[in-house]
């Protein structure tokens, strides 16, 4: 396609990218991405830190407060299936455009918000713009670099998607102990701003593609199934994993996900196209990413968890704990794409899965008496087999899906990763409940009354005694989860043998669909 002729104002004007041709310029544009992306990433695990303060100045009980949280999730699971639609519609660079201005103008309304209901409110709206940018600068990315060079763009993209999640708790434990936490939502206007600069000067124009009628029907079906799914993680360990409200919102949502899947098939015109599960090795991305999410984001949440409930550190002193492990992974991401693009994925995927199932069995030795130093060791060890696989995984996958089918896989690959760390998530903190009420009783159980070794003990000596008990309940809890989630990392590498090995052609046929 043609470039248009220069504007009047003597702009120089952006090229013109197909569906899959990539440009020949393409780190600058690819740099516009990260900070949209990055962005994103960081708001969702920066906010987390804020929630006690947020709770002592707005009040509120613990289940109301959680809604900061529940409700900016059940948007992003709404908002993501319709990203591939809306990128064909409103076109990938002005939607990207609007999305980093509608983020900025949704953390401006959170950071005024005056009540707990307005700051719910406002991060329902923030939630549009912020579920929409991750799914299309994945489409964005893969239209802009060429096939030779994905590896390489996906290493660099890298760095926000895995480093953000690990910097939020430190930098927000700084800004609400040092400065409020208003800021938190106010930091994201200077870098929306400075995104929308340099996309408008960066960015190359996407081919417009044809669009058709959106799919009500799909939409409704889908919205309905992801709402009910995220909810029932979200709320059933407060409800009770065998309440009658968690069971419906389980079964609506199967039924829901299950209709939609129908309706899928048999219009013309999908809202996804699910013709992307006949791909193997896009299926088998997706497998793997699901596992490695799991074990990603159960980190990320119990080590912090561990070093304040058990070891007494403070929120900032925790975060910077988990901090090193960003910067490991920020290193690694960018090496492990150059590698992608020579030996392709599967033995990336496979080694970076065995040192991080090492490094999580090596967690298993947690103990009361365990230092921050062998944490850092730990966490950074994992990180370096984290760094070497996940964008390899997401690059192996997307790369084998024709050009057009890249906006419903890059959809579904973000509902995949979101449900499948919430799903994981849920199913270890509801194990972890259940240990620790049965391990608490057990070892109450050996303790009695008429016990000699207890009858003579004082007050202040039998509350050291349950405390010291308790926290022995708590670290045991911690190593049985993190010796299943070694396990599941074990079988993420088991199915990282089933990727490609090798370099990736410039040009060729892509993989064949399974019947």
């Amino acid at each position: 396609m043609t470039a248009a002729a220069p504007a009047a104002t003597g702009r120089r004007p952006a090229p013109v990218v197909a569906q899959h041709g990539g440009t020949t310029h393409w780190v600058g544009p690819l740099l516009v991405l990260i900070v949209g992306m990055f962005m994103t990433v960081l708001d969702t695990s920066i906010v987390n830190v804020a929630v006690p303060t947020i709770q002592t100045e707005f009040g509120g009980s613990t289940a109301d407060i959680a809604w900061i949280s529940t409700a900016y999730s059940l948007v992003l699971g709404v908002i993501v299936p319709t990203t591939a639609w809306l990128g064909d519609r409103v076109g990938l660079g002005r939607l990207y455009t609007i999305s980093l201005v509608g983020f900025a103008v949704g953390s401006a309304l959170c950071g005024v918000a005056w009540s707990l209901p307005s700051l719910i409110a406002f991060r329902v709206l923030q939630a549009i713009p912020g579920g929409i940018l991750p799914a299309i600068t994945m489409t964005m990315l893969f239209r802009i670099v060429p096939k030779d060079k994905f590896g390489t763009a996906m290493g660099l993209y890298g760095i926000g998607v895995i480093a953000a999640p690990a910097l939020g708790p430190t930098l927000g434990g700084y800004l609400v102990e040092f400065v409020g936490w208003r800021l938190i939502f106010y930091i994201n206007i200077p870098v929306a701003v400075v995104g929308v600069v340099l996309a408008l000067f960066m960015l190359p124009k996407f081919a417009q593609q044809p669009t058709y009628r959106f799919d009500v029907f799909g939409f409704l079906t889908v919205a309905v199934g992801m709402v009910c799914l995220l909810l029932a993680f979200s709320e059933g360990a407060s409800w009770g994993w065998t309440s009658y409200p968690i069971l419906g919102l389980l079964l609506t949502s199967v039924l829901s996900l299950s209709l939609f899947v129908l309706i899928e098939l048999e219009v013309e015109h999908p809202l996804l196209n699910l013709s992307v599960f006949r791909i193997w090795p896009f299926v088998n991305s997706l497998l793997v990413m699901s596992v490695l999410s799991i074990g990603m984001f159960a980190t990320l949440f119990y080590i912090p968890t561990f070093l304040q409930t058990v070891l007494g550190l403070p929120a900032l002193q925790a975060g910077l704990v988990v901090m090193p492990q960003a910067l490991v992974m920020a290193v690694m991401a960018p090496l492990s794409g150059q590698l992608y693009d020579r030996i392709g994925p599967r033995w990336l995927v496979v080694s970076g899965m065995l040192i991080a199932a090492w490094a999580t069995h090596l967690m298993t030795g947690l103990t009361l008496n365990t230092t921050t130093g062998d944490i850092i060791g730990w966490t950074c060890l994992r990180a370096v087999g984290m760094g070497l696989a996940m964008m390899s995984v997401q690059s192996s996958g997307l790369s084998a899906l024709e050009a057009r089918l890249t906006s419903s896989g890059t959809a579904i690959n973000n509902v995949v990763q979101r449900v499948s760390s919430g799903l994981g998530l849920a199913a270890l903190s509801a194990l972890m409940v259940s240990q620790q009420a049965q391990l608490t009783a057990d070892r109450y159980g050996q303790i009695t009354a008429t016990d000699p070794q207890v009858a003579h003990l004082g007050l202040a000596a039998l509350y050291q005694l349950a405390r010291s008990t308790s926290l022995e309940v708590v670290v045991t809890s911690f190593t049985n989860m993190f010796q299943i989630t070694t396990w599941l990392t074990v079988l993420a590498a088991g199915l990282g043998l089933f990727l490609r090995s090798g370099r990736l052609p410039a040009s060729g046929p892509r993989p064949a669909m399974m019947d």
